[in-house]
C-alpha cells in the first residue's frame, strides 16, 4: 500500500473554496478505487498550506484511479471549480510507503 500526500499551496483569502473542494474529492475518490484519509486545511501557522492525503494499492493501480477520476462527473467539474476560481496556487504528490510495520 502507498499513500500518496498532495501538498496544497492555496490562496488564504479561498479556505472555504478549498474545503468545497475536498468534500467533493471525498465523493469522488473512493468511488473512484482509492482510500481517502482526509483533507486538511490551515489551522494554525501557515495559511497557505494544505493536505490531501490517500492510499492506494500501487503506482498501476494510481493509474487506473486517475483514469477513472478523469472520466468521473464530479472529478472533472471539481478540477474546473479549482482552475476557474483559482483558489490553488501550487500542488505537489509524494508517494510514500509505510514503513514501521
Amino acid at each position: 500500500m502507498l499513500t500518496c500526500v498532495i501538498r496544497y499551496e492555496i490562496e488564504p483569502t479561498k479556505t472555504e473554496m478549498f474545503a468545497a473542494y475536498a468534500r467533493n474529492w471525498g465523493e469522488a475518490i473512493p468511488r473512484c478505487g482509492a482510500e481517502l484519509i482526509g483533507y486538511f486545511a490551515p489551522h494554525e501557522g501557515s495559511a497557505t498550506l494544505a493536505y490531501g492525503i490517500y492510499g492506494i494499492e500501487s503506482l498501476a493501480a494510481y493509474e487506473a484511479y486517475r483514469a477513472r477520476l478523469a472520466q468521473d462527473p464530479l472529478g472533472r467539474e471539481n478540477y474546473a471549480f479549482a482552475m476557474r476560481e483559482g483558489f490553488i496556487r501550487r500542488e505537489d504528490r509524494t508517494f510514500l510507503r509505510r514503513v514501521d510495520q
